[in-house]
């Protein structure tokens, strides 16, 4: 790592953040977490207001398990603002994007905000699914442009994927990994293919979880209870497709199979017929498994 670079990433001190779900909110914390002062772009004062609600309860969880203190907290929710003008982040020195797995969505709000930036300024997208070289087409100038792949919750997991578009200028992909370094995670560049690593490795690993429960290989307890007492996973797969969400799942692995037409990467039926029933993991209360409360099966 250049000295320039972790220079660089030293001296960012305001963060734009394009959207306010739920890996929006994440990164918005990560970047405060970091010291910096960080502008959630949001479509409205509702949106808005759901994001900093979600912000809140992820928050006050982390003073109840004792992670965190009331007043780190505060002052970390402090350093974040909300805005309905991209104006808003005209001074950000690094600005990431982090709406939804749209690519026409992407575009338009990357065009919107990115022409208002400073010649320095880099800008990151968090697409877990789309090309980061088609999104880097977007922003005027694309060698200061890639991909920063927080996996959910983006708080509370070590890795980002540093994606590096076709257009990415070395000096970016230093920048963004000093960043990431600095907000207390650990980077790995990868190329910008179908499914970056983690996502390559993990979902046909997922779908055939899917697909043996389906079949009735064996139950959901026991595919579970086998991966983490036979293969020493702290997590089954079909317990941990209920943490992501089903529907995050099908949409990861439908568009990694349309770019490489491989049979692993083929959406599992079952998996269709849970989202469709509305079954899509914890947050809609039942996937799997069912969820009487957060965090309980």
């Amino acid at each position: 790592m250049s000295a320039v670079a972790q220079d660089a990433a030293a001296s960012v001190e305001r963060v734009g953040v394009l959207g306010f779900g739920t890996i929006g909110a994440g990164v918005a914390h990560v970047a405060a977490g970091a010291g910096c002062s960080v502008t959630v772009l949001g479509t409205d004062g509702s949106h808005l207001d759901a994001g900093f609600a979600r912000l809140d309860r992820f928050l006050a969880r982390g003073v109840s398990a004792g992670d965190t203190s009331d007043a780190e907290a505060s002052e970390l929710r402090g350093r974040i603002t909300g805005a309905t003008d991209p104006s808003a982040l005209a001074a950000a020195q690094l600005v990431i994007e982090a709406v939804s797995e749209e690519l026409d969505a992407k575009h338009a709000v990357l065009s919107r905000v990115t022409s208002l930036l400073g010649p320095d300024a880099l800008v990151a997208t968090t697409t877990s699914t789309l090309s980061v070289t088609s999104l880097a087409a977007a922003v005027p100038d694309p060698a200061r442009f890639g991909g920063l792949h927080f996996f959910d919750p983006a708080p509370l997991t070590r890795l980002v994927e540093v994606v590096a578009a076709e257009q990415s200028s070395p000096e970016t992909l230093e920048r963004l990994q000093a960043f990431v370094r600095r907000a207390g995670k650990t980077p790995v560049v990868v190329k910008d293919r179908p499914g970056f690593l983690v996502n390559r490795l993990l979902t046909p690993y997922l779908n055939q979880a899917v697909q043996a429960l389906d079949d009735g290989v064996a139950t959901a307890e026991d595919i579970d209870r086998s991966v983490r007492l036979g293969l020493g996973y702290p997590m089954g797969p079909l317990e941990l497709l209920d943490l992501i969400g089903l529907d995050v799942h099908l949409r990861t692995t439908t568009a990694v199979y349309e770019q490489l037409l491989a049979t692993p990467f083929t959406p599992p039926p079952m998996l269709e017929r849970l989202v469709a029933a509305g079954r899509t993991g914890r947050k809609a209360g039942s996937g799997f498994f069912e969820h009487r409360e957060e965090g309980q099966q």
